[in-house]
């Protein structure tokens, strides 16, 4: 069995390379051709949790595991692991964490090529951690983007974001959405960190911090004023999504969200458009077939 380090996938997943995968991934689900196990998680008495989630992708299939602690330094290392769909034969141990956020970064960028104004130039990043690095990355390889804002709980964390991304570190959360064309939203917040009343109709938004049923990031008001709320998968959705749980509380009917994979691609300017990311096994198992593809052939 290989093994894959951080650095190899940092050097064989590039972006643009990584939408592309999301955009075949996505057509697959919808083609029927995938399986997608959703994020299971084992909590421990001490806080300590087990997180793992397995979907199939093509020739392979794959599981991620990863574990958490908050008391003991958060989130610890992610491994994906790659097998062969036909033996079932173990190929390869993938170090993961980079490749986690790649992806994630990758969905976000995929679905606003799908239903973001094609000439978005203006960028809101709400975070400033790691998982919003990728996000900016993802957003200038889908969209023209030109100013990217960013705010932070942490002023510090945001002006580094900021120098090191070449963006604007904004004081107040209000002054890096309003106006933007693209707002992402990249944090662990408990509560949602921006107002319904600062989105105007045809922007869109990527959320994923809230995969936690607990915690949100969005006001129940904007979630219910969307035109459309696009999710990478809706049994997943059901466990995990904040966002979407707290706003419709225990109602069956969520009347505007609908699969990422069946949504009918197109901008339309009289309506705010929601991705409510959750990252989901069959974009891990995507993402790491290419690594693993590239790894023997480097020179596809």
């Amino acid at each position: 069995m290989l093994r894959m380090t951080e650095s190899d996938v940092t050097r064989l997943l590039p972006m643009r390379a990584c939408i592309d995968q999301m955009r075949l991934a996505f057509n697959a689900i919808r083609d029927g051709k995938t399986l997608n196990q959703p994020r299971r998680r084992l909590i421990l008495p001490s806080g300590s949790v087990l997180h793992q989630m397995a979907g199939s992708w093509g020739k392979y299939f794959a599981t991620k595991i990863y574990s958490s602690n908050i008391r003991h330094g958060g989130l610890h290392e992610m491994f994906v692991l790659l097998y062969d769909a036909e033996t079932g034969k173990p190929l390869a141990f993938i170090e993961a964490l980079q490749l986690s956020l790649i992806r994630t970064g990758a969905a976000s960028g995929y679905a606003a090529e799908i239903l973001s104004n094609p000439q978005s130039e203006v960028l809101a990043i709400i975070g400033s951690g790691a998982q919003a690095r990728t996000q900016v990355e993802a957003m200038r390889a889908a969209r023209p983007i030109k100013e990217v804002r960013v705010w932070s709980r942490n002023p510090d964390n945001a002006r580094k974001f900021a120098a090191d991304l070449n963006c604007t570190a904004t004081e107040t959360a209000e002054a890096a959405v309003r106006g933007a064309h693209i707002v992402v939203t990249a944090t662990t917040a408990k509560d949602p960190l921006i107002a319904a009343d600062w989105i105007e109709p045809g922007t869109f938004i990527a959320a994923m911090g809230s995969n936690i049923a607990n915690r949100r990031e969005l006001p129940g008001n904007l979630i219910h004023n969307a035109g459309l709320i696009a999710v990478d998968d809706m049994e997943q959705a059901r466990i995990e999504a904040g966002d979407l749980l707290l706003a419709y509380g225990g109602t069956e009917h969520w009347k505007n969200v609908e699969e990422l994979q069946n949504v009918t691609p197109g901008y339309d300017p009289s309506r705010i458009t929601i991705f409510e990311s959750l990252g989901i096994a069959v974009e891990d198992a995507a993402a790491a077939a290419y690594v693993y593809e590239r790894f023997l052939s480097p020179t596809l």
